[in-house]
């Protein structure tokens, strides 16, 4: 009878995750049916010329998204270059060096701080203060002395996306049977060599996930971003440049798209932003795929 009741409890539970598995489903569905029905008379008027344009005019009436697709990319891409070697030396630091005691907690307290920052207060913080710093750096360098520009706000993104990569990375690594890392010691092993040879390589699937967690989050950001990067609608050619990202002209625009083909450019430029995001997701899971290992 006890069999029974589990199998028929278990059915129930079974039927809850598909109903709602379904419905995640169907709200993804959704946004991306509603962003292409209202993407469609860009679609129609621009065509793949949207996605390869680099001309930007409202009054003209002359949309392409190029720019755009760049700025994203490059201040996404570098933001993640920067945090990476943070990231990775507080996960260790927290799951190796410090995993109990008030530096522990003192640690984890100043990443859960860092995590809920609004990005609005990261933003005035960028321009008060990094900003300065930067325009410092660019007269050093002879370059034009913006302040504002990508790498601005690659710098801000690192910054804010470190605590969602670290925090996962310590979770991962204090996962790793213990019993490995004393066999490990046991064999005459360094720390770094624990560190390199065995939580490393059976962490490294957690890390690859808040890597990529990060590059969403990196992608996505939107007030921080606008308020640092400059709003320039042309090309950027380095990383001194300022520019947009697709989500920075959304908030910049939105209000003032009075009409319908401009209003469903910025809105197929969420399209492409949506996609963009799944596609990181998909290609995140295929890298977990390939770098878990079985120790």
């Amino acid at each position: 009878m006890a069999k029974v009741g589990y199998l028929r409890s278990d059915s129930w539970f079974n039927k809850i995750i598909l109903s709602a598995g379904i419905c995640l489903i169907a709200l993804v569905a959704a946004i991306f049916i509603i962003l292409l029905i209202n993407s469609m008379p860009s679609i129609k008027a621009f065509g793949f010329k949207f996605v390869s344009g680099s001309t930007w005019d409202p009054v003209a009436g002359e949309f392409g998204s190029l720019p755009y697709l760049a700025g994203t990319f490059m201040t996404a891409f570098l933001a993640l270059v920067i945090s990476i070697p943070f990231s990775l030396a507080i996960s260790i630091a927290m799951g190796v060096y410090f995993k109990g005691g008030k530096v522990a907690g003192f640690l984890k307290g100043m990443i859960e701080l860092l995590a809920g920052i609004p990005s609005v207060i990261y933003g005035f913080w960028g321009l008060f203060v990094l900003t300065p710093l930067i325009r410092a750096l660019e007269m050093e360098l002879g370059v034009i002395p913006y302040g504002v520009g990508i790498l601005t706000a690659s710098i801000l993104l690192a910054i804010m996306i470190i605590p969602y990569s670290a925090s996962l990375g310590s979770e991962i690594i204090d996962l790793v049977p213990y019993h490995l890392i004393e066999a490990a010691y046991s064999l005459g092993a360094t720390r770094y060599e624990v560190i390199r040879r065995i939580i490393i390589p059976y962490a490294r699937s957690g890390i690859s996930a808040g890597i990529l967690l990060a590059l969403g989050r990196a992608i996505g950001e939107t007030m921080a971003v606008t308020m640092v990067i400059g709003n320039s609608n042309y090309f950027p050619t380095s990383i001194f440049s300022p520019a947009n990202t697709m989500a920075s002209v959304i908030a910049n625009e939105f209000t003032e798209a009075t009409e319908d083909i401009y209003l469903s450019s910025l809105i197929e430029i969420g399209l492409l932003l949506f996609i963009m995001t799944m596609g990181v997701n998909i290609l995140g899971k295929y890298i977990i795929k390939k770098t878990s290992i079985e120790v």
